[in-house]
């Protein structure tokens, strides 16, 4: 009997058709480890080639693979460069290419790749990982920022261990303000510093020193004698952590020299082909929780510093110097796409290319990154709702990585959503559609709501909206007031009023849907993570209207979430006018533990085990709650995930998908 299914096995073509499964051509979880996805475009000196991270499902170690891949811009042929690495950067001539690499169970290296000869050279060995990698102008050294261990302070003695004694570790002092982190955990005893290394390979040097975090991005000068970059080297920077300013660093001997000087960050400095200007990121900091940065341009001494993009009104992320110097490349998110413009010396802005996408895959956040060659053409990351993103050039696709898997799926069809606030208001909204959707039905709907709040959904691929799809849903998602890409006025109407009037944005979307024959009415579900999670856990406790809810990270109680977030001082200087202390009713009016005795609505409540922005107190205090008052919910945590890491590994993310539709499903009204 073993040796005939032993043979059946073999010979598995020769089974009857009706006893091999049938592929699906809906999207399922098990599709999560099929994607792949361009990220962190570089396009060499002379336009010839793009190197590109291709981050690629790995069904074995459950997490996105991350390789370096290489573009013919000519013919549009690739070729696999490194089977591991990430942040490609060409140096100046062309010839060599930088990145970094980790060999398992060791830290990540910086290597250097010779493109004629296809020699690799690891050029570090580091105890951490470099980050901010940087050529010098002459290619001859690599600038890089890293992490510098230091000794953490001491409080008394421990008495002395018996040789081969098995006592308990010892005390953990915490003395930092900011002491953990989401993604890294505790914050060990270090600070972030500036290193130069031969190109070649060979001991690094260190630049900067002192008990402050330095950071990248770094910009060498055109005689490559400095370097300069941002930090906050205020005697009080941890009370004080959004006043970053511009130093310069000689390479030579250490000495620093500040640059700019305001209540404000300043970041992200470019120094001009011609060594004469810096360009810089910045604004003003008026505890406004939305101040958009602005593009500001000084000489290189630090003085005349003025704004490009004052009449802009959008937030300007990243800024690459054209190579003739009279121009610098922009990106930014205008109305839910990203797109790249050249801003003048002058202040005139001219659109390059639209389009850009990237960056998370399970929610349809605005993303996409961008390079510029010496020719000025323009590698980015793009895409739409159809597939993740992949690498174009000037408007023109290289790369289809999804082309050949993706043709056998059916996906929900996205649609823009005209939505009218009650203030008269126009609200972006789209809806995907269960896959096949027969025109003029009404299908269950779930309303989603994007995190941030000060962040942007756009019209572009998810695969949490393709799998609620996948099982009959309809997705519906909004960019409420409170988001960004549409100017500082519209994001800071909720500025120290949050959530307020955004619910009505969002309830506005949901009208809308049933208006036009896509919901029903009788089969509404509301989700959402981050701010989007603050809002759902908002509307159970103000509206009985949907049928079950999933509550994923959210703040529940503003005092608690001021007091034990990762950046302690983040809440109550920038969403509230005083301290929890000083103030608490108003961090209470706000706080949407204060309307669960409104709550009726099944919740279920979602988060990450290790979320240390939201952290898992706020979720099990709403758990606690709804059970104490006997609503329907249960708690469910994702092992391992941190906050920004929440659907990182893909089979947690399917995982947590298939949690909420079942939740959602146990309260759907059959038909």
């Amino acid at each position: 009997m073993l040796r005939t299914a032993f043979a059946l096995l073999l010979a598995g073509c020769a089974l009857p058709l009706a006893a091999q499964e049938a592929p699906t051509r809906l999207f399922t979880g098990g599709d999560l480890f099929n994607l792949e996805q361009a990220a962190d475009p570089q396009i060499s000196p002379d336009g010839r080639a793009i190197a590109y991270v291709r981050r690629t499902g790995d069904i074995m170690a459950d997490r996105m693979a991350s390789a370096i891949w290489l573009i013919d811009t000519t013919t549009g042929a690739q070729s696999p460069l490194a089977a591991t690495g990430a942040s490609p950067r060409w140096s100046p001539d062309g010839t060599r290419l930088a990145y970094v690499a980790a060999e398992p169970g060791q830290a990540p290296q910086l290597y250097v790749r010779w493109l004629a000869s296809g020699a690799t050279a690891r050029v570090t060995g580091l105890p951490d990982s470099p980050d901010a990698i940087t050529w010098s102008p002459d290619g001859r050294q690599i600038a890089y920022t890293m992490r510098v261990p230091a000794e953490g302070q001491r409080l008394g003695k421990a008495p002395a261990r018996p040789e081969g004694a098995k006592w308990a570790e010892p005390l953990e002092i915490i003395d930092r303000v900011t002491y953990r982190a989401d993604g890294g955990g505790y914050v060990r005893p270090g600070f972030d510093h500036l290193f130069v290394v031969s190109a070649d390979g060979g001991a690094p040097r260190q630049l900067t020193f002192g008990n402050f975090q330095d950071g990248g991005p770094l910009s060498w000068t055109k005689d490559g004698r400095h370097i300069v970059f941002s930090a906050n080297r205020r005697a009080d920077w941890e009370r004080e952590p959004n006043d970053s300013e511009l130093f310069s660093v000689e390479v030579a001997t250490g000495t620093l020299r500040q640059l700019t000087k305001r209540y404000g960050p300043d970041q992200s400095p470019a120094v001009s082909p011609d060594g004469t200007k810096i360009a810089y990121l910045g604004n003003d900091d008026s505890y406004r929780s939305n101040e958009p940065a602005q593009l500001y341009l000084m000489d290189a001494d630090g003085a005349n510093p003025r704004s490009l993009t004052a009449k802009l009104d959008r937030d300007i992320d990243v800024a690459v110097w054209a190579s003739d110097g009279r121009g610098i490349y922009v990106s930014y998110d205008d109305h839910a796409e990203k797109k790249v413009a050249r801003v003048g010396l002058d202040g005139q802005i001219t659109p390059v290319v639209g389009g850009l996408a990237g960056g998370s895959l399970d929610r349809p956040y605005t993303g996409g990154s961008f390079s510029v060659s010496a020719k000025g053409q323009v590698a980015y990351t793009g895409g739409d709702w159809r597939k993740p993103a992949d690498v174009y050039l000037n408007g023109k696709p290289l790369t289809r990585l999804n082309e050949t898997w993706l043709q056998g799926k059916t996906l929900g069809e996205l649609k823009p959503v005209a939505v009218t606030a009650k203030d008269g208001r126009k609200i972006d909204a789209w809806i995907v559609l269960p896959p096949n959707y027969q025109p003029g039905t009404r299908v269950p709907t779930i309303l989603e709501i994007h995190g941030g709040p000060h962040s942007a959904y756009a019209p572009v691929f998810s695969t949490d909206y393709q799998l609620y799809a996948a099982s009959g849903y309809a997705v519906v998602y909004a960019n409420p007031r409170g988001s960004t890409s549409y100017g500082a006025a519209f994001a800071n109407l909720i500025d120290k009023n949050y959530p307020s009037e955004d619910y009505d944005d969002l309830m506005a979307a949901v009208d809308a849907v049933i208006a036009q024959g896509y919901a029903d009415p009788d089969n509404l579900f509301v989700t959402g993570g981050s701010g989007g999670g603050v809002l759902t856990s908002w509307i159970v406790g103000k509206t009985d209207r949907f049928k079950a809810a999933a509550a994923q990270k959210p703040v529940i109680n503003w005092i608690s979430e001021a007091l034990t977030m990762d950046n302690t001082g983040f809440t109550s200087r920038y969403w509230f006018k005083k301290q929890p202390w000083e103030d608490p009713m108003s961090y209470w009016a706000h706080s949407p533990l204060s309307l669960v005795g409104n709550v009726k609505t099944p919740t279920l409540v979602v988060v990450g085990a290790e979320d240390y922005r939201t952290p898992v107190s706020e979720s099990e205090q709403y758990y606690a709650a709804l059970q104490i008052r006997g609503v329907p919910t249960a708690l469910v945590k994702v092992p391992g995930a941190s906050h920004g890491g929440f659907t990182a590994r893909p089979s947690q993310s399917a995982a947590k998908a298939s949690a909420i539709l079942a939740w959602f499903d146990k309260y759907r009204s059959k038909r």
